[in-house]
């Protein structure tokens, strides 16, 4: 755990999942740089309605946590840190109020009011960004203070037009530590674009219609990846519960159902705007049938020895930050949950690895399906 000393406190910070010999701070020179920036500018005021948008373990939150802000995510884990490093710093977790990607912005505002100070931390997502200054531009006014802040190497002209066609006029100011912020002023004569989220295709060689909002991978067609795991999707009578990990827009644990019609599927991941593409296209494939939707961590909550089989993807990034840890954990928390007898089904690139860590914890490994880029390895508990 490391010390974020800025204009409005010194805060301890952790990362999460918190995990044992943590050698990455929870948070990076642009948080740092936005802090110091508000503080020169004597932002924000007492009564401030303060909204924070993609904070990602909580640190802007936690330094203006005496302004009751508002912080939006698409992501679990970002609350739970945010709640984390509340209770660390000994600061109500009343302090900040979390809302989801989806949720509406006026459910957190007195009516006909809006937001005095507007703070975004840049995200990897183009599209995540374009829908979410969509969504937030009916609740600014040409009073509101708009700054948004990144890394350099995440900045692009992309990300400035944006701001651009949906806001107003906009500019950045200089690098510091390779940080960069953006301050954005909102034109209200303006008039952008309609929003293009969420985006529809048809599923190749099926009838299914599929939904995928804009924080979903593979937005706008089948990945290669999810092809070949459909493609070699398992199929058993003995199968009663199936869980699509990391379920992203749904698609593995919908050919999973349609394949073993008697199993009910459960669809997991940390992004809400995920499940609620999952849940929409799981739905509209299969009205009459039951499925579970849970936005978690991994597998967190989930009861042990209660599942037949589990179908992963692994991300091998957090934020910006890549590695194998998510899949360690994603692994570990597999085998608690499945059956004796259960299976755990991972696809990924072949240069990761993952039957090493798989023969570790289950004992066994062995190649389902293979081709130059993927390898599909299942592990039985």
């Amino acid at each position: 755990m490391d010390t974020l000393t800025v204009p409005q406190g010194n805060f301890q910070l952790a990362r999460f999942p918190v995990r044992n010999k943590e050698t990455l701070r929870a948070w990076d020179a642009s948080d740092e740089y936005l802090l110091h920036q508000l503080s020169e500018e004597g932002y924000p005021s007492h009564d401030s309605r303060v909204l924070i948008c993609n904070d990602s373990f909580g640190a802007i939150s936690i330094a203006l946590a005496d302004n009751l802000p508002t912080m939006q995510t698409d992501s679990f884990i970002s609350q739970q840190a945010t709640l984390n490093n509340l209770r660390i710093n000994d600061l109500p977790e009343s302090s900040v109020a979390h809302i989801n990607s989806l949720t509406s912005l006026s459910s957190v505002l007195p009516k006909d009011a809006k937001f005095d100070l507007l703070i975004i931390k840049i995200t990897k997502s183009l599209a995540q960004l374009e829908d979410q200054l969509q969504r937030l531009r009916p609740y600014l006014t040409a009073e509101t203070k708009i700054i948004a802040a990144g890394m350099v190497k995440g900045i692009h002209t992309s990300t400035l037009q944006l701001f651009e066609k949906i806001i107003g006029p906009t500019h950045t100011s200089l690098a510091r530590k390779k940080a960069r912020l953006i301050f954005c002023q909102y034109d209200a004569t303006l008039i952008p674009p309609e929003n293009n989220y969420p985006k529809h295709y048809l599923l190749e060689n099926t009838q299914y219609q599929i939904t995928n909002h804009a924080n979903v991978f593979s937005r706008e067609k089948l990945d290669i990846g999810t092809r070949f795991f459909i493609q070699n999707m398992p199929a058993n009578s003995h199968y009663r519960n199936i869980i699509d990990l990391g379920c992203g827009n749904g698609i593995v644990g919908l050919i999973a159902g349609e394949k073993n019609p008697a199993a009910k599927v459960h669809f997991i991941d940390e992004s809400y705007m995920a499940v609620a593409s999952a849940k929409e296209n799981f739905g509209r494939a299969f009205p009459e049938r039951s499925a579970e939707f849970i936005v978690t961590d991994c597998l967190k909550g989930v009861s042990d020895n209660s599942c037949d089989l589990i179908l992963n993807n692994p991300p091998f990034h957090q934020q910006n930050t890549v590695g194998d840890f998510i899949a360690q954990q994603m692994f570990k928390e597999s085998y608690k949950v499945l059956n004796k007898g259960g299976e755990l089904w991972v696809i990924g690139n072949r240069h990761l690895g993952y039957h090493v860590i798989l023969k570790r914890l289950f004992n066994n490994c062995e190649t389902v399906a293979s081709n130059k880029k993927f390898v599909i390895l299942k592990a039985v508990k």
